[in-house]
């Protein structure tokens, strides 16, 4: 695996460019995009299913994330995890959220909040970058509240539920450069880029937001 990452790594390299390409360990195609779009297509996919453990806390899941995803890959990456976390609910589901809906299903989850004293919930994205040394936590807060149905055919997971505050749309309403300068995953992402840009392990065109 590690042979095959650093022949990625290198083809992509040369091909563009770049001081260095950065390695995103996710399953999640959607989450790829959004990230590397900030970082300038600075960005290679590896796709991996990493096991979470049990917590509320976004970054503690995200830490452990990236120190499993270096020992199967044994390279500089980059790890990400969301949560969601409701008002009225105490702060569920939290980084259980892709469960959660997958279980009770959007529409469900919806009604649910519709019974709530507050639908206000904010959403947080925590960046990581480890390089078998050092761990560095980049974290991102959206809030807003809950949708009374799901809205909007773009985006991925829960982003048709969720209403940024100061917006009518749900990010799944949103253009991808739309959501990306207010999104949770948006703020946490430009403050990684700022850090490999200063590291010199990336370099980036003109940045737009």
């Amino acid at each position: 695996m590690k042979a095959a990452y650093n022949n990625l790594v290198n083809l992509k390299a040369n091909r563009q460019g770049h001081i260095g390409n950065i390695l995103f360990v996710t399953s999640n195609k959607g989450k790829f995009d959004e990230v590397n779009m900030i970082l300038h297509g600075s960005a290679t996919m590896a796709r991996a299913e990493l096991e979470e453990i049990q917590s509320d806390s976004t970054r503690k899941v995200a830490i452990r994330k990236a120190i499993d995803a270096y020992e199967k890959f044994g390279a500089p990456l980059v790890v990400e995890d969301t949560g969601l976390y409701i008002k009225g609910l105490g702060g569920f589901p939290g980084p259980m959220v892709k469960w959660t809906v997958g279980m009770l299903g959007k529409s469900r989850l919806c009604k649910i909040a519709s019974n709530l004293k507050s639908r206000s919930a904010y959403a947080e994205t925590c960046i990581v970058f480890y390089d078998g040394k050092k761990v560095r936590v980049f974290s991102g807060i959206a809030r807003g509240s809950i949708s009374a149905r799901p809205k909007g055919k773009r985006g991925f997971g829960w982003d048709s539920i969720f209403i940024p505050y100061g917006q009518s749309r749900t990010f799944a309403e949103m253009t991808a450069e739309e959501k990306n300068r207010i999104s949770h995953r948006g703020i946490a992402c430009r403050k990684l880029r700022d850090f490999l840009v200063g590291k010199g392990r990336i370099r980036t065109g003109s940045i737009q937001y």
